[in-house]
């Protein structure tokens, strides 16, 4: 099975006289050597390239089943409440599809694996080269030439960072906040932003920190787990604290290496009930200084979808 080999290389930007936005990530294929102010627009297919494409959107479904890490049905302890967040964006690290329950994580073909660095230390995602977007709009292009033809039934997706809205209540009256959450197995983060503040970290953070912001006032955190559905947990695990969320085809999803027209991928992604707290108070509602805390802030699900 042909395998994609991606080499990340860290350049450091010299600025001379006034900035000038581009792309700064030398792996793209639209890198600007002369760029000192990254302006998001990297891209890491070649526009240029023949088609067609396999177009991979995300989409963020809060009607669809809410799961547990082993992909059954998951209810919400007693003790906990939770709310589906608006979400503005979202970033993965990893894309693999799968051609049977026991293909072993790796083993299948992976489309897209992000860029990482030891900057902070230990090997960490890069989140200053993460592709975020928002609801269906398009996360990668993938150059169909470049899939080996087979027949796939699963894919896996590692989710690395969301942010989304949530309420919440506070002296008594309610009010809707940001949240930014780092879901990958390890991210490093020179700085990010909520909403409206920027925060400065330049460290690696483990899987579960979070920062939320509202009314110009900015906390953090970090919440003790993470739900990453697999069902195929059995027979083709994923690390311990990774954050690979798998999901099947409806229907075997067949690449023949004919092909001559773009094959769009939506990954229906659940975030149902996403946002899961303690309760101390058992009123449903999100409330920080009535001792409620974060407990889960993972995907609820996966279901790839092919639209000719």
């Amino acid at each position: 099975m042909k395998k994609l080999t991606f080499l990340f290389i860290l350049l450091a930007a010299i600025s001379v006289g006034c900035k000038k936005k581009g792309c700064t990530d030398s792996t793209a294929t639209n890198y600007n050597d002369k760029a000192t102010s990254d302006d998001g627009s990297c891209t890491y297919t070649s526009e240029t390239e023949t088609g067609p494409y396999l177009v991979v959107k995300l989409h963020f479904d809060s009607l669809a089943p809410r799961l547990d890490n082993f992909g059954n049905p998951a209810v919400i302890p007693s003790d906990h409440s939770a709310q589906s967040p608006i979400f503005h964006g979202m970033s993965a690290h990893y894309i693999e599809f799968a051609q049977s329950m026991y293909t072993q994580l790796g083993a299948g073909e992976i489309l897209y694996h992000g860029a990482e660095t030891t900057a902070g230390g230990s090997n960490a995602v890069n989140f200053n080269k993460a592709i975020i977007k928002g609801d269906n709009e398009v996360f990668v292009k993938i150059p169909l030439k470049n899939i080996s033809p087979d027949t796939y039934n699963w894919v896996r997706m590692s989710l690395t960072y969301q942010n989304y809205d949530l309420d919440y209540r506070y002296n008594g009256a309610d009010y809707t906040g940001r949240l930014a959450s780092f879901v990958g197995f390890n991210t490093y983060i020179s700085t990010y932003k909520i909403w409206n503040q920027t925060l400065t970290i330049n460290a690696n953070k483990l899987q579960g920190y979070w920062g939320f912001e509202n009314l110009g006032i900015v906390v953090e955190g970090q919440a003790p787990g993470t739900t990453v559905p697999n069902p195929l947990s059995a027979t083709s695990p994923v690390p311990a604290g990774s954050c690979v969320v798998t999901g099947s085809f409806d229907t075997p999803f067949t690449i023949t290496g004919n092909e001559t027209q773009d094959i769009n991928c939506t990954m229906n992604l659940s975030t149902n009930k996403s946002f899961e707290w303690y309760d101390a108070n058992q009123d449903g509602k999100y409330e920080p200084g009535a001792g409620d805390y974060p407990t889960d802030m993972g995907l609820r699900g996966l279901k790839p979808v092919i639209v000719p």
